[in-house]
């Protein structure tokens, strides 16, 4: 398991600490790896359009290739939502 998002390595740093996270979270500042898996969108702030990330999971098996993708995630209740399939 690992985490990524724009945000700084040391913002990174004191989320994990924060929430005692068991996982690596990776940084990626210039968006290459979101672009990638395709999470930056149009997103409407304060009236203002702007791009953001598109909260997602993707679940990645051992030869690389996604077997399952979450996209639009809201936070409560997905951790369930990911037990239940990684135990089937």
């Amino acid at each position: 398991m690992v985490g990524v998002s724009r945000n700084t390595v040391e913002s990174h740093q004191k989320f994990k600490t924060k929430y005692d996270l068991p996982f690596p979270l990776l940084s990626d500042p210039d968006g290459k790896v979101c672009e990638k898996y395709g999470v930056i969108k149009e997103k409407n702030m304060y009236g203002k359009k702007v791009k953001g990330i598109s909260r997602s999971t993707f679940i990645i098996d051992e030869k690389g290739r996604i077997v399952h993708a979450y996209r639009g995630v809201k936070v409560k209740g997905h951790i369930r939502e990911l037990l239940e399939a990684l135990t089937v």
